[in-house]
């Protein structure tokens, strides 16, 4: 067989590379993964992301069934339908949830200090007044006498869970706070 001659007058075609079999497989494998997680989420969550009702349906299925065989059909059939569909924001969305989101982590972090440094130093409100000049000052402030209150007997934070929330309203309405913060709970 002879080889081809090019035509240097013709359009240059662009080379696409066949995807690997390997690829393919590996790709597959990865939703088949992200719908596993998306079976073990509870029903408020699934609510919350945007989901093509088939998959919806065969994720509600996938909960329903008992039998290992027809499990892992199941859990192949739903990652047949995620590669109809962007995974990126179900994905990130995920992260979020099980704390993987750095700037999420970040902002919570923030705030945590905020609050460490309302109770332990009396100059920081005045600081925290000037940012944030929507803030309740007197309900700060009973929230702020309280948590060094249970702090000093030992009791439980109440008050300083409910500082922490009360620095998440604030901040959240003049920063670009995540999202998805009233889903996150204060560590104990």
């Amino acid at each position: 067989m002879r080889p081809k001659k090019i035509d240097p007058n013709a359009e240059e075609v662009d080379l696409i590379e066949p995807i690997s079999k390997t690829k393919l497989k590996a790709e597959a494998d990865a939703l088949q993964e992200i719908g596993v997680k998306l079976v073990a989420l509870p029903n408020s969550k699934l609510s919350q992301l945007d989901l093509p009702e088939r998959l919806v349906d065969a994720i509600a299925e996938a909960k329903r069934i008992t039998a290992n065989g027809a499990t892992r059909r199941q859990k192949q059939y739903i990652g047949s339908l995620m590669r109809d569909i962007d995974v990126g924001p179900i994905v990130e969305q995920m992260e979020k949830w099980e704390g993987k989101n750095t700037a999420e982590n970040a902002y919570f972090h923030n705030l945590e200090r905020w609050r460490t440094r309302l109770i332990e130093d009396e100059g920081v409100l005045s600081e925290l007044m000037q940012q944030y000049p929507s803030i309740d000052s007197q309900q700060i402030r009973t929230l702020i006498r309280n948590a060094r209150r249970e702090a000093s007997l030992a009791k439980p934070p109440k008050s300083s869970r409910e500082l922490f929330k009360l620095l998440r309203e604030v901040t959240a309405d003049s920063q670009d706070a995540p999202a998805d913060s009233e889903s996150y709970e204060e560590p104990i």
